[in-house]
């Protein structure tokens, strides 16, 4: 049942919205940048960032690693927060550089379950930041949970209020096939409705789920 539902979900949003072409990066390594800087801020500051780090040649691994943390974090302030996300870089680059001498390569025999645990060793990656790092940079089955997902599994009864991370998680994982592409799109698709129709004051009546139970 839950499958069927969840299914019916993705094919309502998908026809509805179209592919959303996430996510944006040139490299492996521009796409887990901007996983930790878009914590608590919108994809355009991110990009606003990540224009910056590019337009002084630093958004490689090595040169951020060596970037003083005062110039990485004038660098990055369009993404907000940027002493703290700043701290978050060069803990990441840290253990990059510790772990796997600073080259994405070497990430790519790590297991799924091994490269999640050391990515949440890192203080400032959370689940939410790591799976998006694997998903979209590493190309591993693991489905991304955020805000946008929690409340439109509550409202639509697919979760009881109050449920963590890793039960709703598995929830999607194991009623889905295990594919990345499907993970990546449904999770777009989702944050796509979030923002445009399940807000923290619903458009139900415009809602491309409008047909489907919820309790706004």
């Amino acid at each position: 049942m839950l499958s069927g539902q969840l299914n019916d979900i993705y094919n309502m949003l998908y026809g509805s919205f179209g592919p959303q072409g996430w996510w944006p990066g040139d490299t492996q390594f521009e796409i887990i940048i901007g996983a930790i800087l878009t914590q608590n801020t919108n994809w355009s500051n991110v990009e606003k960032a990540i224009a910056n780090l590019k337009s002084e040649k630093v958004l490689t691994p090595a040169k951020l690693h060596k970037l003083n943390t005062n110039k990485l974090a004038k660098l990055i302030r369009p993404a907000g927060y940027f002493n703290i996300k700043a701290k978050r870089l060069k803990n990441f680059l840290h253990w990059f550089d510790e772990s796997y001498n600073l080259r994405p390569k070497n990430l790519e025999a790590v297991t799924t379950d091994r490269l999640r645990n050391e990515l949440l060793s890192v203080k400032g990656i959370g689940p939410e930041t790591a799976d998006s790092i694997l998903l979209y940079a590493f190309d591993r089955p693991v489905f991304v949970v955020d805000a946008y997902t929690t409340r439109i599994a509550s409202r639509h009864h697919l979760i009881e209020d109050g449920v963590d991370y890793h039960k709703i998680q598995k929830l999607f994982e194991s009623n889905l096939p295990a594919d990345v592409k499907l993970f990546n799109e449904y999770h777009a698709l989702l944050v796509r409705l979030g923002k445009d129709f399940c807000k923290p004051t619903p458009k139900c009546d415009d809602c491309p789920l409008n047909e489907l139970p919820h309790n706004a």
